[in-house]
């Protein structure tokens, strides 16, 4: 189904590969922002004074705006042109985390971080449609691998750079350094961007209409699912804001309907519905979905059970998560090279490993002396990250491998989507575990040490968490046997 860019056959490999790296330089830095910030919270709570509904602004405002920009962004860059999206965007996202590095006081800093959210989800639809663009074939699965190991290694480093920064700028005003990290970074990638990415639209000339409406009920669908989530706390949260949830049922009605009267029009649509008939596409999107409710909240489980649990310093604390990094970068980079050789397989062996790692951890935990813990978790990370490295980069080749080109930039957004939605869900509810839990065992006095109720909060929000990764497992096995039986009937229509 794919089509190729006439830009495409002009460019050799050193071109192409150097556009690449751009783009993926570029994503790792916004995923990258999405978890260093955590670790700055209580520097910018003694710096300017937030509260705790602020302090959960700066990280809600940010993912609730990435989520936000996707879609619309990669319909815009199928439409007219991915480079100029991804510059724009770029630019945004410097600027922004400029006005976060200098922000006076906590509302500035509020407003600048949302910004920052639509900048980077304005980029990353880019980045999969001119992967999409630049390679075909086994190629393709080998830069989906390394982009899946630089967003593993971005995500995983983000707590151990977050807390390096602020061990160097001081605990009042080490935040900033966060931000201001961003710029010359940015600067750097801007100059790259403007001399190798591809020139030009994408699309078929009939195929041009910017859908408005649509855009904005799917705006307004967002938003309601994803509000409720990320105001979650986990710390006396109102009941109220689930209200939204019947919000989004009523937009999300209203999406569906104004888009399937926009394509009988003869219209194109904001999302073409039709791309949810490739099972590989559909079922791809629901295992990432799921994942990523689990691995970020995961993640923020091991950070507060650290640092609260086990009073270790932030810099210490995201050291831990290192080795998941590199085994992750590993894993990514072996997946890319043989995904199109094992297929499927290749995702379900490496969510198995993800349940077995993600095990040892939470037994790693709860079992060893506080002495040993960290280290004990980080040689568990050791088998999780390999195992996730086989799952996020090949996963997204098996996913868009039968989507068109002109499509790509929308595509990858909703996939990016489901990231953002399923950690939104993930977080919220691990969160909620864990704080419960916590709480609890200080208000009812119970006779354990304060170690044995973080103990008890880690265990219960990973067992959550495992159980989402091992849903994903399911929904894997699902789609290999799906892709198995239309191989044999393809083998015997073929025999015939």
């Amino acid at each position: 189904m794919s089509s190729a860019h006439p830009t495409d056959a002009r460019l050799d490999d050193r071109t192409r590969w150097r556009a690449f790296a751009v783009c993926v330089a570029v994503a790792a830095l916004t995923i990258l922002d999405l978890s260093k910030v955590n670790v700055g919270l209580p520097s910018i709570e003694k710096s300017l004074g937030a509260t705790s509904s602020s302090l959960q602004l700066i990280v809600a405002g940010y993912a609730l705006a990435f989520g936000l920009a996707l879609v619309p962004a990669g319909r815009l860059g199928d439409l007219k042109s991915r480079r100029a999206l991804f510059i724009i965007g770029l630019v945004a996202f410097t600027v922004s985390s400029l006005l976060c590095a200098v922000a006076p006081t906590i509302e500035v800093l509020m407003v600048t971080r949302i910004l920052q959210g639509f900048a980077a989800g304005t980029q990353m639809p880019q980045v999969i449609g001119l992967v999409q663009q630049l390679f075909r074939g086994p190629e393709r699965g080998r830069a989906f691998g390394l982009f899946g190991a630089m967003i593993g290694i971005s995500t995983a480093l983000g707590p151990t750079i977050g807390g390096g920064l602020i061990a160097i700028g001081g605990e009042e005003n080490g935040w900033r350094l966060l931000f201001w990290m961003n710029v010359p970074l940015g600067l750097v990638a801007l100059f790259f961007a403007m001399r190798l990415l591809l020139k030009g639209a994408q699309g078929q000339a009939k195929d041009r209409e910017l859908d408005i409406v649509g855009i904005l009920l799917l705006g307004a669908a967002i938003i309601t699912l994803m509000l409720p989530f990320v105001l979650t706390t986990g710390a006396g949260d109102s009941g109220a804001r689930w209200l939204w949830l019947i919000a989004f049922v009523v937009f999300l009605g209203l999406f569906v309907l104004w888009e399937v009267r926009y394509k009988q029009q003869g219209k194109s649509p904001v999302v073409h519905f039709e791309l949810f008939r490739l099972s590989s596409y559909r079922n791809g999107l629901s295992i990432v979905a799921v994942y990523f409710a689990a691995i970020p909240a995961s993640f923020l489980m091991v950070t507060l059970f650290l640092q609260e649990g086990l009073g270790l310093s932030p810099l210490f604390a995201g050291m831990v998560s290192i080795p998941f990094a590199a085994t992750s970068a590993v894993g990514s980079y072996i997946g890319g090279r043989i995904v199109d050789r094992v297929g499927r397989a290749l995702v379900v062996f490496g969510l198995f490993m993800v349940v077995v790692g993600f095990v040892l951890l939470m037994l790693a935990a709860v079992l060893t002396p506080p002495e040993v813990t960290p280290w004990a978790m980080a040689g568990a990370f050791l088998v999780g990250g390999l195992g996730g490295g086989f799952v996020v980069s090949p996963n997204q080749t098996l996913t868009l491998a039968e989507i068109p080109v002109e499509q790509s930039g929308v595509a990858g957004s909703m996939q990016q989507l489901g990231q953002r939605v399923g950690t939104a869900i993930g977080t919220a509810v691990a969160t909620s575990i864990f704080y419960g839990i916590v709480r609890g065992a200080a208000a009812g006095g119970s006779g354990g040490s304060r170690l044995d109720a973080y103990h008890d909060a880690f265990r219960s929000g990973t067992t959550f968490t495992v159980s989402l990764m091992a849903l994903a497992l399911v929904l894997a096995v699902g789609d290999l046997v799906v892709r198995r039986r239309a191989a044999r009937r393809e083998a015997a229509a073929a025999a015939a």
